[in-house]
Parts: structure tokens; sequence; C-alpha cells
């Protein structure tokens, strides 16, 4: 299987190629993936690769074979992110690798059908928009992307601080993180009487002491900081009675991520108290931290080491960043997950404007994920 495999992603490595060519030259904004989303779905067509749509942008694909069997999923987004250039301009670009992952995903199950690997069970590809904006794999679990799945895996090319070409990892363990907002509202007056009003900035300046100041375990890794704030008004000359203080908040586990939010909250109530004003505290946005599998963990392992030779397996890797991908395990906890890790040469980093990795990653990627989805429903047995 492995050599046939390899044989089909070095006969389409051109193509392979130009599917990523072509993806990176149409980057788009989370739910607004239109064009990627219509030349994924055309190229699946072409294929005979069946699609359903779920939302606007996200859809998946499958292959179902004749015998009853396991029903694993793999997750690819789709989405860039926005920049401003030098003329105050906004532009997207493709700088953390979603055009990889969307081209692994459709060349995954092409290779799998065109060697018909999925004789028993199913193979199906969730995707999925907006992860930079981590709400697309809310969006999906709740238009049904995960549905009945057996075990889901994941992949993101690695800066090259993490991981080389020619190296991967069976877990990448993401931190929870959570955006949260703070209202300071306090009373205005004029500046010559302070005494009459209620300035939220002094408040909302005791809040970003309070959330720099709280503690938890420093055996796990967490953090908490305040990424923004706003307050005053267009005179210099009255009393601000508002200030809003946003917050990054950030942990290994959710458990730690509940006791931190906890404390960001006591933090800013308690702050608006001290000054005599009030305060809200509310969360924009948040995903889980990983939860990952130890069987799924170890079958992708395999499908790494037979790929990469015992010395492209890395011990996993634990990174500071998050991926909504863990909605899909927090809405059904039975579901078994791991996520590949693929080393990529990625340089200066993700999210930098003048990202670039070696191509030659993807085709690692696809021969990788084909050869794991098709042995698990190969080796199943319904």
């Amino acid at each position: 299987m492995n050599e046939s495999i390899a044989q089909a992603v070095a006969s389409y490595r051109a193509a392979i190629l130009e599917t990523l060519e072509q993806l990176h030259r149409m980057p788009e904004w989370g739910l607004q993936e239109h064009r990627t989303s219509a030349h994924l779905k055309a190229a699946l067509a072409a294929a005979g690769i069946p699609i359903q749509e779920l939302t606007e942008t996200g859809f998946v694909a499958e292959l179902t074979g004749k015998e009853p069997g396991l029903y694993v999923g793999l997750r690819a987004d789709l989405d860039a992110l926005p920049f401003i250039d030098e003329a105050g301009q906004t532009y997207y670009a493709h700088t953390c690798g979603h055009d990889a992952h969307a081209t692994i995903g459709l060349w995954t199950l092409k290779v799998l059908k065109e060697l018909e690997l999925v004789k028993r069970g199913r193979v199906r590809v969730i995707f999925q928009p907006a992860e930079e904006r981590l709400v697309g794999a809310k969006l999906m679990v709740e238009a049904g992307a995960g549905h009945l799945l057996d075990e889901l895996y994941g992949v993101h090319i690695r800066p090259q601080q993490e991981a080389r070409l020619g190296q991967a990892a069976a877990a990448l363990w993401h931190r929870g993180s959570t955006v949260a907002e703070s209202t300071i509202k306090g009373r205005p007056a004029h500046g010559a009487r302070p005494h009459l009003g209620v300035n939220a900035i002094d408040g909302a300046a005791l809040a970003v002491l309070g959330v720099n100041s709280l503690w938890a375990n420093p055996a796990q890794q967490w953090s908490a900081k305040v990424t923004k704030l706003a307050g005053g008004g267009v005179a210099s000359n009255i009393i601000p009675d508002r200030a809003v203080l946003t917050m990054d908040l950030r942990a290994e586990s959710n458990g730690l991520m509940e006791e931190i939010t906890g404390k960001a909250r006591v933090a800013c109530l308690g702050a608006a108290a001290a000054i005599g004003g009030t305060a809200d505290f509310k969360l924009l946005v948040s995903v889980p931290a990983a939860a990952y599998d130890r069987e799924a963990i170890g079958h992708l392992a395999a499908a790494i080491t037979e790929v990469l030779g015992p010395e492209g397996l890395l011990m996993p890797i634990r990174s500071p960043g998050s991926d909504d991908f863990h909605e899909f395990r927090q809405a059904n906890p039975q579901l078994k997950t791991a996520f590949l890790a693929l080393g990529a040469d990625a340089t200066p980093g993700l999210h930098d404007p003048q990202m670039t990795f070696a191509p030659e990653a993807v085709l690692i990627g696809v021969h990788i994920l084909a050869l794991a989805l098709a042995r698990r429903v190969a080796e199943s047995a319904g």
C-alpha cells in the first residue's frame, strides 16, 4: 500500500504543486472563501468525488466503501489572513499554509480514489472556512460535518524552528485560546472637577494591572495579557466615563482556561468597583485546548515512520498557538483525534507577510495522510 501511494504521489507531483500554486493565488478571508471553495469543488467533481455543501463556503467530500467499516475524517482549512499595505489598503495572503492544507485534503482523496483504497468504511475530508477567525469549525460542527465520524485527523505545516522538511509529529498540542472584553463604566465630569466624576480610565489601568498580575500553576503553560485598550472621547477636558479592554488568554488545558478566565473577570469587575464604577466581562471568541486520543496518535505516527523513516518522526510538539480543529472533539468527546505537525521549513514564521515554505511538504503530507486513512479503513471491520 505504501509503495503504491508513493508512486501515485510521485506521478501527480506536477499537478499537486499546480493546485498549491493556484490556491496560493486566490487568498480569501474567513467566510469569504468563495473562489477557493469553487475551485476545490470543481476539482473534486472532475474526479468523480461527491461533495456536500454545509455552509456558504464550507463543505465535505467523501469516499464510501462497499463494506462496513470505520468512518475516518481529515480537516483541511481554507482561509487566508488580512494585512495592511503601505498605502493603508487591506490585502489578503496565505501566510499560515492553509493553501497547503486544502491541497493536501484534495489530493489525499484523489489518490485514495485513484488507487481504490477505500473498499470498506468511509473517508471524509472536511473543507473548513474561517479557522483564523476561530469560528469556522464550530459552524461546520453545527452543520453536521463531524456527524458519525469515528476518527478525525488534522494537519498544519510547521515553522522551521519546530520541524524541518522531512520531519513530522503525530500530535500538535495547541493551547486553548480566549478573547475576552471588559467595558469599564464611570461617570463623566468636567476636567476641572474630577471629584464629581468617575474616571473609567483609572479603572481600566487597575484592570490591566490585575490581569497582568493574576497567577495560575506555573507547571502548566498559560498567559493572560491585555492587547487593546480604548478610552476617552474627542475632548481632553472631560472625565471619561467609558473604557474598553480586550484580553488574550491562553492555557494548555480547558480546566486551566476556566481558571484564568475567571480570575481575569474578577480583576476587571474588582477594578471598576475600586473606583466606584461598574464593569461587564464577556467572551468574544473561545476555542478549546487540544485533547487527542493515544490510539489515533499511534496510527498517525506509524504512517509518518513508514513514509519518513524513524528519524523523521518527532516527539509531539507543544505549541502556544490555538486551532479551532478541537471544536470537533469538544462537540463529541468520543471522537478519536490526532494532528499531523508537518515539517515544511516555513520561514521566517507563520502569519508573517513574507512567510514561505518548501512545497515538497505538500507531497509528503498527501503521502502520510493517504496512507494513514487508507490503513484505518482497511483494518476496520465495522
